[in-house]
Order: structure tokens, then sequence, then C-alpha cells
């Protein structure tokens, strides 16, 4: 009997290899005239404007994603307790995270089914769960350095409730996000077992160097933890430089079986201490167009965009994307029709064949 194919590897079929993720969420809000420069950054909008977090869910979805991501990266208890809610406030919030991108997602769906001929894939819905690094709000995700006084329990006993919470408001799957170092990873991988969850889940590490983890650990020390886990589906990379892309998902391919997805950021940079985007060579759309080719090329499996991409970077990937599909489809339906002339012509050929050898056979007889 073969292994059930999970929501995740099946939304890649139905994609035709490669399904699309979102892309940045705080970036499209402060379009919308969010103001999110808050330890909270986008959870901020879950407490003042949640109105915006669905219709940036309906802008990706509309572009073409696949995958919506919640707004809960940077919405932890601690940091909802810092601002002086209720640890029932908080969880309200994480799981309200959630229920808006379903919410969004089946009132899109619903609008296509009265949509004939549409060539959109119904989204999956995965909960956001950022790095200690980015409850911290200090850029430490892109580091690793937690101190000496962070161990492994304390990293779980950090992502636990939420990871609890997340999991019974309903997600179709799990995403850890921008995890910097190889103790977290194992945290999270230590976590789904104890807690036997049954959520497909992805785990996704930042790079600073294009070569390791930002703590510097190789991303074989990583990879190893994460490969003994049945629970985690796919791993890659996020909110990395996109020329860092194409070399990690070679690297990764040597390092796991498991589906490889990558989002990167723009090519910015960020500073997390000075809370802002440092003026740098990014790409634009048409870049992740031709670069988008060579990653799903190279064998990523998912990809998408992280910070400072938009609704239209999305766009520009799914769109070459569906033509690519477009084109394997007239390839197979023309392959078919080249096999039944081919048949015909080969089916006429024996009867034309036959008819000469029966009369071949009587003019012997009447001889």
């Amino acid at each position: 009997m073969g292994k059930d194919k999970s929501s995740l590897e099946d939304l890649i079929e139905k994609a035709g290899g490669c399904a699309v993720v979102d892309g940045g969420f705080a970036t499209q809000l402060e379009r919308h005239g969010a103001v999110i420069n808050d330890p909270l950054w986008s959870a901020l909008c879950l407490i003042k404007d949640p109105h915006l977090i669905k219709q940036v869910h309906l802008e990706y979805l509309e572009a073409g994603a696949d995958i919506l991501v919640t707004s809960s990266y940077q919405a932890t208890l601690p940091g909802f307790l810092s601002r002086g809610l209720s640890i029932e406030e908080g969880e309200s919030l994480l799981d309200k995270s959630v229920k808006l991108a379903v919410e969004a997602r089946d009132s899109f769906w619903d609008s296509l089914e009265r949509t004939p001929g549409h060539c959109y894939n119904r989204a999956l819905v995965a909960a956001s769960i950022g790095s200690y690094g980015a409850y911290l709000a200090d850029g430490s995700e892109y580091s690793g350095c937690y101190g000496l006084d962070v161990n492994m329990d304390k990293l779980k006993d950090f992502h636990r409730r939420r990871l609890q919470v997340l999991v019974e408001a309903g997600p179709d799957l799990l995403a850890f996000e921008t995890i910097p170092n190889k103790i977290e990873a194992q945290a999270c991988v230590e976590l789904l077992e104890e807690e036997n969850i049954k959520v497909p889940s992805w785990i996704c590490f930042s790079s600073v160097d294009g070569e390791n983890a930002p703590s510097g650990e190789s991303f074989k020390e990583c990879l190893d933890i994460i490969n003994k886990s049945n629970k985690v589906h796919a791993v890659g990379i996020n909110c990395a430089p996109p020329h860092f892309i194409e070399t990690l998902i070679h690297k990764f391919k040597e390092l796991t079986k498991k589906a490889i997805i990558v989002y990167p950021n723009s090519g910015e940079v960020w500073d997390g201490r000075a809370k802002r985007w440092l003026p740098s060579k990014c790409f634009g759309d048409d870049k992740f167009e031709v670069f988008a080719t060579r990653w799903r090329n190279s064998g990523a499996r998912l990809i998408g965009g992280c910070c400072r991409t938009t609704p239209s970077t999305i766009l520009a990937i799914s769109k070459i994307f569906t033509q690519r599909m477009e084109r394997e489809r007239r390839s197979r339906i023309s392959s078919v029709f080249n096999l039944r002339d081919y048949a015909s012509h080969y089916n006429l050929r024996n009867e034309l064949q036959r008819k000469i050898h029966i009369v071949s056979r009587a003019n012997f007889v009447l001889k």
C-alpha cells in the first residue's frame, strides 16, 4: 500500500509540480495605510485593522497564490501580554489570524464556483509561526544569537501554547519561518512530536551568507534533524536575498528528500535595530518571473515572496507557472493525437498487408 498524499503534496501535484506561496504581508498592509512600526509588526493589525488583513489575503488569492500564510508571524502570547492583553485575548487573536485567512479563502473560492473555466486552485492556509528572534524584534532571527540563557526547554515553552492554539484554529498547514539556528529547528521538530501534530508543516530558515544558517551552523546539521521527522513535509528558505536562492536549492537537494520551499525577500536589507529597510539593489517583478522559473527547474516545489514583495510579484510568478502548465497540457494533448494518428496509420497498414496476403494465397490456389 502506498502512503496517502498529504494536502500539501496534493496541492503541489494539482499546481503542476510547483505551488505558489503568497508574498510580503506587512509590505502590503503598509500600502493600505496600516502603521505597524511596532514589536508586534503585522500582528498589530489583528487588534486594530483585521479588515485589512482579510483584504490582503484576497489580493494574494486574486494574484494566484495557492497558499496563504497567516498574519501570526510576530503574534505571540508574551508579545500580546506586554501590550496589556490577557492570555485569553491573546489566544483569541491567534485564532483570529487563522480564521481571517480561512474566511478569505472560502469567500474567494465560492465566488470562483460561479466563474467557469478559471485556472485557480483552492488555496491552503498555513499558520505562520515566527522564530523566537521575531518575538524579540531585535533582528536576532537574522543572527541566531539568542544568548546563553536560551536553551531547548525555553524555546519549546515559548512555542508550545501558540502552536496548540493555532492548530486548534484549523489551518491546513503550519509554517515555521525564519528559523536562524539548529537548536530552534530541533525545538520545533520535538514539539511537533510531543504534541502529536497531524497538520503538515514546513520549516524555513533564513540565511545571511547564502551558505549557512544565520548562526553559522551548516544546513547539513540543521536538516539532519528535520529529515528524521515525518511531521515536517517541506523545508527551505524564506526572507533571504533572492540571489542566494538558486545555490541554496541545489544545496538542499543534496541534503533532503523533502519538498523544497523558497520565498525570498526583494533583496533589500532590514535593519532590525533601527527598524527600517536599508537602500540596496533589489529584484523587481520581472526578475522574480525569470528567477522563479530557474528555482523551479532547480528543484523547488513551493515558491513565493517574503518582505517587500507584493501581489504583483506573486502574479508574475503565478502567470509564468500557469503558462507552463498550459504548454505542458497542450503537449500532452498533441502527444495523444499523434499516438492516435500513428495507431490509425499502423492499423491501416496492417489491414492492407492482410488483404494482400489473402489475394496472394488465392492466386496461389487458382494456379
